[in-house]
């Protein structure tokens, strides 16, 4: 078994694929919004952030503490429910295009100017056929704190 992950994840194409964020302008009170923009390739799907089997790996989106926004809430897209020929129950899933939205409030102490804000998305890719490997994909947005 170990053995075939090993040969699966070195055999797995680009599945997932995110757009470069924009820069995102952090007022002095408020909060701001972050949005993801993710893709996976025609004939792939990734399971939910709530998958309906405990086996499967969900989508998780986390943020690096120690940045100077600190996370209110994160917001996945709502999934689908589809019918595989390799589970006897509908699986909870997103395909194609899709966003993550994360609500974001300004960290006491932040100092104004240029920054980043660094995350990790998890997710575990399958097709009609398998799943692969889960996967993690750093992701770096931009900030100008006022």
């Amino acid at each position: 078994m170990l053995a075939f992950c090993a040969a699966a994840a070195a055999q797995a194409p680009q599945i997932l694929s995110i757009q470069d964020p924009q820069k995102v302008v952090v007022p002095r009170n408020g909060e701001v919004r972050v949005v993801l923009k993710a893709n996976l390739r025609p004939g792939y799907h990734a399971n939910s952030d709530r998958p309906t089997e405990s086996y499967l790996i969900p989508l998780r989106l986390t943020w690096d503490a120690g940045t100077p926004l600190q996370v209110v809430e994160i917001l996945y897209p709502e999934p689908k429910l589809e019918k595989f020929d390799f589970n006897d129950r509908p699986i909870s899933v997103l395909d194609g295009d899709f966003e993550i939205v994360t609500r974001f409030r300004r960290a006491p102490g932040a100092m104004p100017g240029p920054a980043f804000l660094a995350g990790k998305l998890r997710y575990q890719a399958c097709n009609d056929r398998m799943c692969f490997p889960p996967r993690t994909v750093d992701v770096k947005v931009p900030l100008l704190i006022q």
